[in-house]
C-alpha cells in the first residue's frame, strides 16, 4: 500500500489559476523534489497534499483513508508542513516556535507535558539550535530560523514532512545543511519527505525521484536520471544546458548564450 495517492486532482484559484490531472503515488520513507518554474503549481500542490487546499475533484488517499476521514488533529499527527520562510509579527522564541508544532496532541486547555517537553528538546537537539532556545525567531539568521521551523514539523512526528523551499534566501553553506539535515532524518527516522525547491543541483545531490511541473500539471515524474535531460528542461524552463553525469550525481549547467 502507498503512503499517500492522488488521483486525478483538479484544483483552481477562481479560475486565474488551475492544476488539472493530478495523480501521484507516495511511497513510504521516499524523498522527492519538486522542480517548475514559477506559477507551475508547486506550492499549490504541496498545499493540497498538506490538506490545506482542497481539490474540486479526485480522491486523495493517505494511508488507505480519504483525507476527509481525518480531523484537523488527526492530519496534523500525520502530515508536517513548512511553508516558505516569513517573519513573525510576534516576538516568540525558538522554544516557543516548535512547540507550537505539538499543539495536535495538547488536550482542550493546552497544557503541555513532560513528554511534549522532552519531544521539542530532543528535537532542537537534533537540529542543532538547542543553545538557541530563548533566543526570539526574528532574532537568528534564515538558516536559524529554517532549521526552527522544520523542528516544529518534526514535533507533530508525521510520517511525511513537506517543505516549500525550504533552501530559499539561504547562502549556499545553510542550503547543503538543510538538505543534509533532511537527508538524515530521511534515513534515519524514515520519514518520507517531499521539497519543492528551484535548485536544480542541490535537489539532484539529495533525491533520486523528481517531479517537473508545468503550467499546473505533472510533466514528468521519474528517476532524476530520466527527468533531468536538456530536452526536459528546456521544454519546462525555456533554457539551453550543459549536463554533466557521473557515477554518483548529475549537474546541470545552465547556458546565458
Amino acid at each position: 500500500m502507498f503512503l499517500l495517492e492522488l488521483n486525478h486532482i483538479e484544483f483552481s484559484y477562481n479560475n486565474s489559476f488551475s492544476m488539472k490531472d493530478i495523480s501521484l503515488k507516495i511511497k513510504s520513507t521516499e524523498f522527492i523534489s519538486i522542480l517548475g518554474p514559477n506559477g507551475s503549481g508547486k506550492s499549490t500542490l504541496l498545499k493540497i497534499l498538506s490538506g490545506l487546499l482542497t481539490q474540486s475533484d479526485g480522491i486523495r488517499l493517505f494511508k488507505g483513508k480519504s483525507y476527509s476521514s481525518y480531523n484537523h488533529k488527526e492530519l496534523a499527527q500525520l502530515i508536517g508542513y513548512v511553508p516558505q520562510i516569513t517573519s513573525s509579527i510576534f516576538p516568540f522564541s525558538i522554544y516557543e516556535v516548535v512547540m507550537m508544532g505539538r499543539t495536535a496532541y495538547l488536550n482542550y486547555f493546552g497544557i503541555e507535558k513532560l513528554n511534549d517537553r522532552k519531544i521539542v528538546n530532543d528535537t532542537l537537539e537534533r537540529l542543532n539550535i538547542s543553545h538557541l532556545r530563548n533566543k526570539g525567531i526574528n532574532e537568528v539568521s534564515g538558516g536559524e530560523a529554517q532549521r526552527a521551523y522544520i523542528a516544529r514539523a518534526l514535533v507533530q512526528q508525521p510520517k511525511l514532512l513537506l517543505l516549500d523551499e525550504p533552501n530559499a534566501h539561504l547562502d549556499i553553506k545553510h542550503q547543503i545543511s538543510i538538505f543534509n539535515i533532511l537527508a538524515e532524518l530521511n534515513k534515519e527516522l524514515g520519514l518520507t519527505i517531499i521539497a519543492v525547491s528551484h535548485d536544480i543541483n542541490l535537489v539532484s545531490n539529495y533525491t533520486e525521484r523528481i517531479i517537473l511541473m508545468k503550467e499546473g500539471k505533472i510533466f514528468l515524474d521519474d528517476k532524476k536520471s530520466k527527468v533531468l535531460l536538456k530536452k526536459n528542461l528546456k521544454s519546462v524552463f525555456n533554457v539551453e544546458t550543459e549536463i554533466i553525469k557521473n557515477d554518483e550525481n548529475i549537474n546541470v549547467f545552465i547556458k546565458t548564450k
